[in-house]
C-alpha cells in the first residue's frame, strides 16, 4: 500500500492503520506472556506461516515455523547474506573455492550490499558486492565509537564490528530500485530493494521451459525396485486424487524439515521403514537489547533501513564456533515488546521508552550448532488414512547455559566502551527452532553411508535424487545460512545437472 509513502506516513495516511500494523485481533501485539519474545509477525505476513492441520508436528524441545506461501520463508527474511569460510566448511566434503563462484552469481543475480571491513576476517568478500545501506545517526555512533576502540576491543573482548552484509539493493538492479529508506521494511519492502525468492520465481516462470504448479502438496516420492526415482506425489489442496508427474531427475529443497519429511514418507510407502534420522541443528539465538546513551536527547529518523546496518563477530576458542551478532537500531520497529520488560509499571515504563526511543537497540547474537544423535526427526504412523505425524527432538548442548552467559557478558562490556547501556535481566535465549537455521538430517559426507548425501547433493539412498537445502549441512556455524543455500544450489546445478 502507498510504496512511496515511509513508517509515519503510513501511520497517518492509511484509513485503518491499528488493522494494518496491528491486526483486527491485535495478533501483531507480542504480549507479556509470549516468554519476553522481542519479535512479532505483522499480521498481514501470517499466512507465510500457516500450514494444513494434519501437518503439525509432534515437538520436544523444538518450536519450527514451516511455511508453504509463494517464495517460502525466505517472504519473511531480514536479509543476511554472510559466506561460510574454510574454518566452518571443514566438515563438508567441500571447500569454501567450491563455494565461492556460487556466491559470486547469486549476488550478481539478487544484489548484496556491505562493506569490506573487519569483519571479512570471518566474513569472505565476494564479487558483485554493492555499497552498503544508508546508516542511521545512532549506528554511525556505535559504528564511529568502534574505531576510536577497536584495538582494545579486538585484543581485550576479540569483539570486532563492521557493516551488515544484507540482500538489499543500494544500487539499481534490472527493473529492481535502491533502497528507499522508507522504514518500513517489516511489513513488506513495496519497492523490490529487499530480495524476496518470489522474484526470482517470477522470472522463472517467464521462461516456456518452468512449469509452476500451485495448490499442490508434495507428500513423496515414488521408486522403482532399484530404488531409481520415477515420479513425484502431490496431493491437490483443494480436494480430489493424488497426482503422480513423472521423472527421473528429482531436486528435493523444501526446506531441511519439509524435506526430510517427503523423504522419509518416500521411503515409508516404497519399503515400510520408518527410520529416525539424527543430527538436526538450528542456531540458538539470544537478543540483548542496549541503550546507546549518545543519542540521549537526539530523535531519529524514521525514514530509514529497518532491519540491522551493523554486525558483529566475537572470536571463540576454535575459529568455526565464532560467534555472529546483527545490530539493530529499534527506529521504526515495534518497541512495546521491549517496553514491558522494563522492571518499571506500565505508566512509567511507557515514558521511559519515549524518551529513550532513539537510543534503543537490539543485538541478535547467532551460536553454532553440531550433529548430535539426541536430536532426531522421524515419522510415526497415524490411523484413519492421515499422513504419518513428523516427530522431532532437540536437547542444547552441555554447557549451553554458560557459554551464552560469558558471551553476552563480554558483550555487556564491549559495548559500555562505546557508551551503550544493556538493562540486566533482559537478554534473552529464544527457544529453539526460532531461528529458523534448519540443517543436517541428510549430512553431505565423505564417507558412504545411508541417509546421506554426496558433495554434488545426489542421495546415497536414491538413484535421481538430489536434496538442495539445509538438510544436507554437517555443521552449522553462527551466521544466516540463506546465502549459502542459494551459492550451494547454484553449485549443485552446475556440477550435478
Amino acid at each position: 500500500v502507498l510504496p512511496d509513502q515511509g513508517f509515519n506516513d503510513l501511520k497517518e495516511r492509511l484509513e485503518d492503520p491499528v488493522d494494518y500494523f496491528l491486526g483486527k485481533r491485535f495478533e501483531g501485539v507480542t504480549l507479556p506472556r509470549d516468554a519476553d519474545e522481542y519479535y512479532g509477525i505483522p499480521p498481514h505476513k501470517q499466512y507465510i506461516f500457516d500450514q494444513p492441520s494434519e501437518l503439525e508436528p509432534s515437538t520436544d524441545g523444538f518450536e519450527p515455523l514451516f511455511s508453504f506461501a509463494k517464495g517460502g520463508l525466505a517472504r519473511a527474511w531480514t536479509g543476511g547474506s554472510y559466506p561460510f569460510n574454510g574454518d566452518e566448511l571443514a566438515d563438508f566434503p567441500i571447500s569454501a573455492a567450491d563455494l565461492a563462484p556460487g556466491y559470486d552469481e547469486v549476488a550478481r543475480r539478487i544484489g548484496i550490499s556491505g562493506q569490506v571491513d573487519d569483519l571479512a576476517a570471518f566474513v569472505p568478500v565476494h564479487d558483485h558486492l554493492q555499497p552498503p545501506v544508508q546508516l542511521d545517526e545512532s549506528s554511525a555512533l556505535l559504528l564511529g565509537a568502534y574505531q576510536k576502540n577497536r584495538v582494545r576491543l579486538n585484543a581485550k573482548h576479540r569483539l570486532y564490528f563492521g557493516r551488515s552484509r544484507i540482500a538489499t539493493l543500494t544500487r539499481q538492479l534490472g527493473d529492481r530500485a535502491p533502497c528507499a529508506n522508507l522504514g518500513r521494511c517489516l511489513w513488506g519492502c513495496p519497492s523490490a530493494s529487499l530480495y524476496t525468492p518470489e522474484l526470482t520465481l517470477n522470472e522463472c516462470m517467464g521462461s516456456a521451459r518452468f512449469r509452476y504448479l500451485p495448490g499442490l502438496q508434495v507428500t513423496s516420492f515414488r521408486f522403482d525396485e532399484q530404488r531409481r526415482v520415477r515420479a513425484v506425489v502431490a496431493k491437490p489442496l483443494l480436494g480430489g486424487d493424488p497426482i503422480e508427474i513423472e521423472t527421473s531427475r528429482l531436486a528435493l529443497a523444501a526446506g531441511a524439515l519439509s524435506t526430510t519429511r517427503i523423504f522419509l514418507q518416500s521411503l515409508h510407502e516404497g519399503t515400510g521403514e520408518l527410520p529416525r534420522l539424527d543430527g538436526l541443528m538450528d542456531n540458538r539465538q539470544v537478543l540483548v537489547p542496549f541503550s546507546n546513551l549518545r543519542m540521549l536527547g537526539r530523535a531519529f529518523e524514521p525514514r530509514n533501513y529497518q532491519y540491522n546496518k551493523l554486525a558483529l563477530g566475537m572470536l571463540a576458542e576454535r575459529p568455526a564456533e565464532y560467534v555472529h551478532g546483527l545490530v539493530t537500531t529499534l527506529t521504526t520497529a515495534m518497541i512495546h515488546p521491549i517496553t514491558q520488560q522494563l522492571p518499571l509499571d506500565t505508566a512509567s515504563g511507557l515514558y521511559v521508552a519515549r524518551a529513550m526511543h532513539s537510543t534503543l537497540g537490539l543485538v541478535n547474537l547467532n551460536f553454532h550448532d553440531t550433529r548430535r544423535p539426541e536430536n532426531r526427526v522421524w515419522l510415526a504412523p497415524r490411523g484413519n488414512g492421515a499422513l504419518p505425524q513428523l516427530h522431532i527432538t532437540y536437547r542444547p548442548p552441555s554447557g549451553e547455559d554458560e557459554r551464552i552467559a560469558g558471551f553476552v557478558r563480554t558483550l555487556r562490556r564491549a559495548l559500555l566502551r562505546l557508551a551503550c547501556v544493556v538493562p540486566p535481566g533482559m537478554a534473552h535465549a529464544r527457544p529453539m527452532g526460532a531461528s529458523v537455521h534448519y540443517a543436517g538430517t541428510l549430512p553431505m559426507t565423505r564417507e558412504e553411508r545411508p541417509y546421506t548425501t554426496r558433495p554434488d547433493g545426489s542421495s546415497r539412498d536414491f538413484e535421481g535424487l538430489h536434496i538442495v537445502d539445509g538438510a544436507t549441512f554437517p555443521f552449522l556455524p553462527a551466521k544466516n545460512i540463506t546465502f549459502t543455500l542459494m551459492a550451494n544450489a547454484v553449485r549443485i546445478a552446475q556440477v550435478a545437472f
